[in-house]
């Protein structure tokens, strides 16, 4: 059964969410032959301001800082 995990920044509607599981599912099931049922997605959703990169919270790159 593929289990896959979905990073993402928040913000996303619902319909893009679902867009969004639709489609991995149906490449999913595509890709390997497993029954749509068997695919698992988990969506983990994060704030910019929880993450950093080279000493940078994320949410500041977008201002330039």
């Amino acid at each position: 059964m593929p289990t896959l995990r979905i990073e993402m920044w928040s913000g996303r509607t619902m319909d893009q969410k679902r867009r969004l599981v639709r489609l991995v599912t149906d490449a999913v099931v595509e890709a390997l032959g497993v029954p749509a049922q068997d695919v698992q997605i988990k969506i983990f959703e994060g704030e910019k301001e929880n993450a950093a990169r080279g000493g940078v919270l994320r949410s500041d790159e977008a201002q330039g800082s």
